[in-house]
């Protein structure tokens, strides 16, 4: 009976999570079709939807696996350079058909660097690995700065030292221009696809974390040397979660990249990942509903905010206290609950003595 309404629990926290996205995009879609919102708002609507998956992704880490990683941007940067370089290699192609293969192409190539990257990385705990997977988001970031990648009839030409490099016929087409970034990118990315997106990545998330292998992680999290002595190999399933998260950044980077005309390596470094980080803190460690609604509303408010001038910090700051309530309730109520224990055991305690 306990199992059943355990699952019937989590059902309707999943489901809770599909109904936010369901309502945010029609939200949206009502707005934008009559013409009720600003451009500037309506120009963010894909790159918060690809915050939220970032925030989704990285709490599969933090919160569910219990490490704290801090180059979430490096993974979204490969999957948006990955994207740029396959839409445009596949010129002649349907705009549907570029967009699904570039996110699935840079989802891979992002996994892959996030497995290359965890061999070292998880080998180390706590501020340890915080600080080595920010050396490896930097890493990434000034690799990007110093590739030349170009397209012509004979195909992909690659460099690092300067667009000269690359031997490309006069008609080719320079796709990534080292520190200037790509450049000319076709904007194919639409905010259906984006939410379609968001949508799988919670099925998987999702299924994961209330799977065998999901209770896995969440056993190497709480108790590592009791997980050990059950069978549970930690390094195998928090590698697992570590290449996941680094797939769907991957994936959110894709469409991110696709929604701009040009876009420079500069954007995902160091700030990009705290920011995406405050989104899973402030949502909750481990709660996806609360990183959904954190990403959601710290990201529109600034916008909202701007006819407001004057106590626009002041808004925003009792906003993200408000946010981190909501979200945090469950942890709240335990507190709570603990201290109530024990005020009540202080009083029967004084009875007694009486």
């Amino acid at each position: 009976m306990f199992s059943l309404k355990k699952a019937s629990g989590l059902s309707k926290k999943a489901f809770l999570n599909y109904a936010i996205v369901i309502v945010f995009f029609l939200v949206f879609q009502i707005l934008v079709s009559t013409g009720n919102i600003t451009s500037a708002l309506k120009g963010q609507l894909i790159p918060i939807t690809c915050y939220m998956i970032m925030a989704v992704s990285l709490n599969l880490v933090v919160g569910i696996s219990g490490e704290l990683s801090l180059g979430h941007a490096g993974f979204m940067s490969v999957g948006a350079f990955t994207a740029v370089i396959v839409s445009s290699a596949m010129g002649n192609a349907s705009n549907p058909a570029r967009l699904v293969v570039s996110i699935l192409v840079g989802a891979v190539i992002a996994g892959i660097a996030g497995f290359l990257i965890g061999i070292p990385v998880l080998r180390l705990n706590g501020d340890y690995l915080a600080i080595v997977t920010l050396a490896f988001g930097e890493i990434i970031k000034n690799i990007l700065n110093c590739l030349y990648v170009g397209i012509d009839e004979k195909g992909l030409h690659f460099a690092f030292n300067n667009p000269d490099a690359l031997g490309m016929d006069p008609l080719g087409k320079v796709i990534i221009n080292g520190p200037m970034g790509a450049v000319g990118i076709s904007k194919i990315a639409t905010f259906s696809g984006a939410i379609i997106l968001l949508l799988i990545v919670l099925v998987v998330i999702q299924n994961l974390v209330n799977s065998r292998t999901g209770r896995a992680i969440m056993a190497i999290r709480d108790n590592r040397i009791a997980a050990e002595s059950m069978g549970i190999s930690p390094m195998k399933y928090k590698m697992l979660a570590f290449t996941i998260s680094a797939a769907m950044a991957g994936s959110a980077g894709a469409v991110y990249a696709l929604n701009y005309s040009t876009l420079v390596p500069k954007k995902f470094d160091f700030n990009t990942s705290i920011l995406v980080l405050v989104f899973v803190v402030l949502g909750g460690i481990g709660n996806m509903t609360g990183s959904l609604i954190a990403a959601g509303v710290l990201v529109v408010l600034p916008e909202l905010l701007r006819k407001f001038s004057d106590y626009r910090m002041l808004v925003y700051a009792i906003v993200l206290i408000f946010v981190m309530l909501v979200t945090n309730n469950e942890k709240l109520k335990g507190r709570m609950d603990i201290f109530a224990k024990k005020v009540r055991m202080k009083i029967s305690k004084g009875g007694k003595k009486k």
